[in-house]
């Protein structure tokens, strides 16, 4: 029986309200992630989870309603982490390195919010592209911020060539993400100190640099 009262309503079981809500998002987020928005079902949502459809209308309203809260709290988490390494101050390369850093370890035991998030088949309508476009918007804002800063410095402040240069950048962040994904084997301590070979062969940076904060 699912208690009413606000701050101690519980779910099924004894299960507090707010804890069940959570564990039906991340069991969501991981079949809406593997079997695409469009096509995962509520019915295999509920199974994984071990509780019943009704339990989850309840909750979330609908499989809409459960998708849209998926992706909002995917898209929550990741922008905040984004926000947490562009504050720590450092510009260039140290930069760059942080926040893929954070990123890895950030989704090291939820890589489902990468794949959902960046999931095609969202579309451009609907509840939960409401919720992806302002979150598209916040990355993109830190990307272009990042990117402004180091070529401020480089005393390029072009914006077409920032704005070029955002775009490779947001590429090779999306594609070394998605390569470390697609190798569950590597630790995020191990992709991040694979970052920095790979930053300074392409950057000819000769010894690879030591920058604080780095995972491992």
């Amino acid at each position: 029986m699912t208690g009413r009262t606000p701050g101690g309503r519980t779910g099924t079981k004894g299960v507090a309200r707010a804890e069940r809500e959570a564990q039906i998002l991340a069991v969501a987020g991981e079949v809406f992630a593997e079997r695409g928005a469009a096509l995962a079902s509520v019915a295999e949502i509920a199974e994984r989870a071990g509780i019943s459809k009704p339990l989850i209308y309840n909750y979330f309203g609908s499989r809409e309603g459960l998708l849209t809260a998926c992706v909002g709290h995917a898209a929550e988490v990741i922008v905040a982490e984004i926000e947490r390494t562009a504050g720590l101050g450092e510009v260039g390369l140290a930069r760059a390195l942080l926040t893929l850093d954070g990123m890895f370890v950030l989704l090291g035991d939820r890589p489902w919010m990468w794949r959902l998030v960046n999931d095609a088949t969202l579309g451009a309508v609907g509840e939960a592209a409401e919720v992806i476009a302002p979150y598209r918007s916040k990355v993109d804002a830190l990307a272009h911020d990042g990117v402004g800063q180091l070529m401020h410095l480089a005393g390029d402040d072009d914006e077409a060539d920032v704005s070029a240069l955002v775009a490779v950048w947001t590429s090779v962040f999306d594609s070394l993400v998605g390569w470390w994904l697609d190798h569950p084997g590597t630790s995020p301590a191990e992709m991040s100190a694979r970052c920095v070979r790979l930053f300074t062969a392409v950057f000819g940076l000769g010894a690879p640099p030591e920058i604080e904060g780095l995972s491992g």
